[in-house]
């Protein structure tokens, strides 16, 4: 049966994740929150909270209302430069969120061990990280991280500068065999989720194609903005500035990318002055996005907010329930698995 063989590949991702399908929610601020969570883990997916720049309360209180809307298993995403990193991690501990992904660059002294510290009512959490190159993929197993994610430029908001196709060749054949690997970016069909499976893959990650589902608080501007969108309108962001670390973000082209040049220059003269350390310069430039994103996600400002979207935006082109979307990817990949006999 070509469903059992689909079942089959998505073994270990699913046993590691807990879930009936080894399809992460990539984690979108201000998306990503207890409704499309909770909806992604009822409807046998890994919904993501996007932690973002929230407090350590915020954070507290978002779990537990996920936690109200579903007895699934789902997981957190935290950002690595967080100034409360270590107090994020100790509410995940609290709630004893069985999945922390950390995002944004290599762990901190430390935290590794707080993630997987035990608790009172058994072991600690499992942690999947971000793999953008080889070489940081076999250094973060070395670590003792229990998984990986492997995303490539397509995707939506920070990206790197290498393709999900080319990520996929060189990181599966080395890894996938020491540990759960995980492959997003510009992935909006079940296809192309049935052909990584076959590479090796563990599971997929996807954002963007949940971003406009019925569950999504996302305002009806920025989901008619993505209906709306192509493939070539989702840009990545430019850096003007190299002493800047810009990560590049992509998202559909509207008058806030030109905000972010704008902003760019500021915080380089910032910079220049000796106003703000690198630190602090890397800080702003976050909670420029987050605040560009929320006013687009949440007010709907379309043209002033940021509208971050992969290039697997052209494939979204209706609201629909998470649970509708989720079981098209895997007829889709469960028919083409039978193609391929």
């Amino acid at each position: 049966m070509t469903n059992a063989k689909l079942a089959s590949l998505m073994a270990r991702g699913t046993e590691f994740l807990g879930c009936d399908v080894a399809i992460l929610c990539g984690a979108m601020s201000w998306v990503s929150e207890r409704h499309l969570v909770a909806a992604i883990s009822n409807a046998g997916g890994f919904g993501v909270i996007a932690c973002g720049a929230m407090t350590p309360d915020l954070l507290d209180r978002e779990i537990a209302a996920t936690k109200a809307l579903t007895s699934k298993p789902f997981g957190v995403n935290l950002i690595t430069m967080h100034p409360q990193l270590f107090d994020l991690i100790d509410v995940c501990a609290r709630h004893e969120v069985g999945h922390v992904v950390l995002a944004g660059g290599l762990p901190p002294k430390g935290s590794i061990e707080a993630i997987k510290a035990p608790r009172a009512g058994g072991g600690g959490a499992k942690l999947i990280c971000f793999a953008p190159a080889l070489a940081l993929a076999k250094k973060l197993a070395r670590s003792g991280v229990d998984a990986l994610v492997i995303e490539g430029m397509e995707a939506g908001g920070h990206i790197g500068p290498v393709s999900t196709s080319v990520l996929a060749q060189e990181i599966l054949p080395e890894m996938a065999s020491q540990l759960p690997v995980f492959v997003a970016g510009g992935i909006g069909r079940g296809e192309l989720i049935a052909g990584y499976l076959e590479m090796g893959a563990a599971g997929v990650q996807l954002g963007t194609r949940f971003a406009c589902a019925t569950e999504s608080i996302a305002h009806p501007n920025f989901k008619k903005a993505f209906f709306r969108a192509s493939a070539r309108d989702a840009i990545a962001s430019v850096q003007i500035d190299p002493r800047l670390p810009v990560i590049p973000v992509r998202a559909l082209k509207n008058a806030g990318t030109e905000a972010f040049t704008v902003k760019q220059r500021e915080v380089a003269n910032l910079l220049d002055s000796g106003a703000v350390d690198m630190g602090e310069a890397q800080l702003q430039i976050e909670h420029y996005w987050a605040g560009a994103l929320r006013r687009a996600v949440i007010d709907g400002d379309v043209e002033g907010g940021s509208l971050m979207a992969g290039q697997s935006v052209g494939m979204v082109a209706r609201e629909e329930p998470v649970a509708d979307i989720i079981a098209q990817l895997m007829d889709e990949a469960a028919v083409a698995l039978e193609r391929r006999g």
